[in-house]
């Protein structure tokens, strides 16, 4: 139920962190679609983990391996499993957090909920869950490319107080990829890449703000009244871990401002209708207008820190906590392709709903 997500171009996930492996399973994805291992192996090398001086040194390849439904280098129709074998995993390293609840993680939540929970590594809570949703939102990618050349970008705009100053209108993926934080702005990447690792050295984590924006979105997506465009985002991006917020456009700012100062006019620009200002970033009504989709996700810091904080166990007894092993002391940079992916499996998954939407 949970492990399920999207209507028509639908991916169910599985696995756990330190498990035999995880993967997906997509169904709804049409035939004919021509895609590649390297091309699936491209998002995941993104997301790895140990890829960068100020991400989880955890050794983990990520190589995918396509299961069913990819012949030949083309999608045939029916359902598409790929899955990435876990190498590095370690789950005696969480054998004396087994009877205990580590702060501001899951381990309290899953166990009142099922009664009992999978103590290595956080199970089906880990972030490694992600390597389904980043692998399945590669074919989606691939399929908005070629129905109507739409492209996702996503980059890290904001690191605890740390602010990049961008044009988004400019912003390339080279830009983004040859920055180690996924910052396209080189002098505040830089002041993020030492703040990272500064908070490291400390034992401590930092949040902050991913920024993404959809362009050339075909008019018409979005389903009224409770799968709007808007709402499914938000929900997508904010079942990612870690996610605290989704803003769209000019988001809260918006209460401070008239509706006189807010509304989008409409103009006609080579036969076409568009609007003059973008500040509801796309969506009107829940349904995209065909301008840039322009929002941001806030992450909290990770949860897993090196310092002493007071927790209980299992038991009730109370008891305190310093947390070793290995984890991001900034999710930010590895989270930019898991955002990528979801708001394309949207897109992708909207795109073929609206095929159905008129008669022709």
């Amino acid at each position: 139920m949970g492990d399920s997500f999207g209507h028509l171009f639908r991916i169910t996930t599985w696995g756990e962190s330190h498990g035999g492996g995880v993967g997906v399973v997509i169904d709804g994805c049409p035939a004919g679609l021509e895609i590649s291992e390297s091309e699936i192996q491209y998002e995941l090398d993104r997301r790895r983990p140990g890829q960068s001086k100020i991400t989880t040194q955890r050794k983990e390849s990520d190589s995918a391996r396509i299961l069913s439904g990819i012949f030949e280098g083309k999608t045939t129709g029916t359902a598409i499993s790929i899955m990435v074998e876990n190498q590095d995993a370690r789950p005696q390293a969480y054998e004396h957090l087994k009877d205990l609840y580590r702060p501001s993680h899951a381990d309290y939540t899953y166990e009142a909920k099922y009664g009992f929970r999978n103590w290595m590594g956080g199970g089906r809570a880990s972030a490694r869950e992600t390597i389904g949703r980043v692998a399945a939102g590669a074919l989606a990618k691939k399929l908005l490319k070629q129905w109507n050349g739409t492209q996702t970008l996503a980059w890290v705009e904001q690191i605890h107080d740390l602010k990049a100053n961008v044009d988004h209108s400019q912003v390339t993926e080279q830009q983004i990829e040859q920055s180690i934080v996924r910052c396209p702005d080189t002098a505040a990447s830089n002041a993020m890449e030492q703040r990272i690792l500064e908070v490291r050295k400390k034992g401590d984590s930092v949040g902050g703000i991913i920024r993404a924006v959809s362009k050339n979105v075909p008019v018409g997506l979005g389903e009224p009244v409770f799968d709007k465009l808007t709402a499914d985002l938000a929900k997508a991006l904010m079942s990612l871990p870690a996610t605290r917020g989704v803003e769209f456009g000019l988001g809260f700012q918006s209460i401070a401002l008239m509706g006189s100062e807010h509304n989008d006019e409409y103009v006609i620009e080579d036969g076409n209708v568009k609007t003059r200002s973008n500040r509801s970033a796309g969506i009107q009504g829940g349904i995209s207008n065909g301008e840039e989709i322009d929002l941001r996700i806030a992450f909290k810091p990770t949860a897993t820190i090196n310092h002493e904080q007071k927790t209980v166990t299992r038991d009730g007894e109370s008891t305190t906590l310093s947390a070793k092993g290995r984890h991001d002391p900034c999710v930010l940079p590895r989270a930019v392709p898991m955002v990528e992916a979801m708001i394309n499996l949207v897109l992708a998954d909207h795109y073929l709903r609206q095929q159905s939407s008129q008669l022709h």
